[in-house]
């Protein structure tokens, strides 16, 4: 077997791979010997057809199964001869066989590019301020008054206004058509929030109790339901309820409700923690997106296409399951498709870049590393340690947990020879 090797790019390989004509003889003759005890030829008994009978009824046939096994048998050989390791399927070029003749063919496939040096210094990054500010906590503790609101009909009867949740029954007509299945009765929704369609939220400012009004505007574009995008349609509605919250007072009797914190200063000091950890967590995922992009411009590799298709599905995949939990459909337009693939080449290339720092730097997660990840997914979800490491026994998850880590030690060295400032 002759294999010769071809560049096409710097993540585009090809092999011209020669089978020598003996092996083919060889195949070739085993298959028809196989055939002939197993083919049915009219006129013939079993197993006594001639060959070049067989050779006229099955001979594509014949062909093609000893050009695939020749091609299974030998590239994986090639490939081990030149320590190659292809990262997408192998597009074969097969020349056409012959009995008494060597077989050739092609094999077109992706491989990692080879990376010379990898710049990863000095990249530039801004980290976002963690300082916790009153307001911050105050915002926070409004929200706890929302949630522990009691909900009571305004005294006097009043017209619903922001911060009101309303009830409401409507009907929809689209096209001047009554849609059975787009209106609801005893629908609740809090005016102010930007819940409802735009111009649909404004009409029902003002309305009050037992009121009924149409309210007319242009579906969006981007509406889950195709047949409505850009249609006019116009909202029947009636109010049948108003109610509004009845905040509780702020003091300790609060805290201990919301809470097992003995007084509001208690509640207030948790809140400052926790907002605390979210800016340092948030701040963290920040520089670590700029030190990737960073790093990206300064070794602009080329990148194989198949591992950017394979991980644009993840992602795809990933923003619908997003969609479902959140009650949402999900529409890939040409817009989401062109900013999820940058995003997949930025991902990959970053991908190959930190491999390759590995190397230099010989970076290795240890027993230490996993039982400081064991102990931090606990501490995110909840869980025991015990139960986590239960969990993570499966190989597949054991390897995403050490991915994760041995790429924060990665963003960990790149982010001790960068520059950042603080805002």
């Amino acid at each position: 077997m002759q294999v010769s090797v071809e560049k096409l790019s710097p993540v585009l390989v090809e092999f011209q791979i020669e089978v020598p004509a003996d092996r083919v003889k060889q195949e070739i003759d085993r298959a028809y010997q196989t055939l002939q005890r197993t083919a049915r030829v009219r006129g013939f008994r079993p197993g006594k057809a001639p060959r070049d009978v067989l050779a006229h009824v099955y001979g594509e046939r014949v062909a093609m199964d000893v050009t695939q096994r020749l091609v299974d048998a030998t590239l994986p050989k090639a490939l081990n001869e030149q320590n190659v390791q292809p990262l997408s399927q192998p597009a074969i070029e097969p020349q056409k066989l012959e009995s008494n003749a060597s077989f050739q063919y092609k094999a077109r496939f992706e491989v990692r590019p080879e990376i010379e040096k990898v710049d990863y210094e000095g990249i530039e990054a801004k980290r976002p301020a963690t300082e916790v500010t009153d307001a911050m906590i105050d915002e926070e503790l409004e929200a706890l008054r929302k949630a522990h609101a009691n909900l009571v009909q305004p005294e006097p009867a009043r017209p619903a206004k922001s911060g009101d949740l309303v009830t409401m029954s409507f009907t929809v007509e689209i096209d001047g058509k009554l849609v059975e299945d787009a209106g609801a009765t005893d629908f609740q929704v809090e005016i102010g929030l930007g819940q409802l369609l735009s111009g649909l939220e404004e009409g029902l400012d003002g309305m009050s109790v037992g009121e009924k009004k149409d309210i007319s505007l242009t579906l969006p574009a981007a509406h889950p339901r195709p047949d409505f995008r850009d249609k006019p349609a116009v909202f029947h509605v009636e109010v049948t309820d108003i109610k509004e919250r009845q905040l509780p007072f702020l003091d300790d009797e609060f805290a201990k409700d919301v809470g097992e914190f003995e007084s509001l200063a208690a509640l207030k000091e948790d809140i400052r923690s926790r907002i605390a950890k979210d800016l340092e967590r948030k701040a963290a995922d920040t520089v670590a997106e700029q030190l990737v992009i960073g790093l990206c411009q300064k070794n602009p590799i080329p990148v194989p296409l198949s591992l950017v298709e394979q991980q644009c599905k993840v992602t795809e995949s990933e923003l619908a399951q997003a969609a479902r939990r959140q009650g949402r459909s999900f529409r890939m337009d040409d817009r989401l498709h062109a900013q999820v693939h940058a995003d997949a080449e930025i991902k990959v290339r970053a991908g190959l870049l930190m491999a390759e720092i590995a190397k230099l730097e010989a970076v290795q997660v240890t027993d230490e590393d996993l039982e400081k990840g064991y102990a931090e997914l606990a501490e995110q979800t909840g869980k025991q340690v015990a139960r986590i490491k239960a969990e993570y026994r499966d190989p597949k998850r054991r390897d995403i947990l050490v991915a994760m880590i041995l790429e924060d030690k990665i963003l960990d060295i790149i982010e001790s020879k960068a520059k950042i400032t603080a805002e």
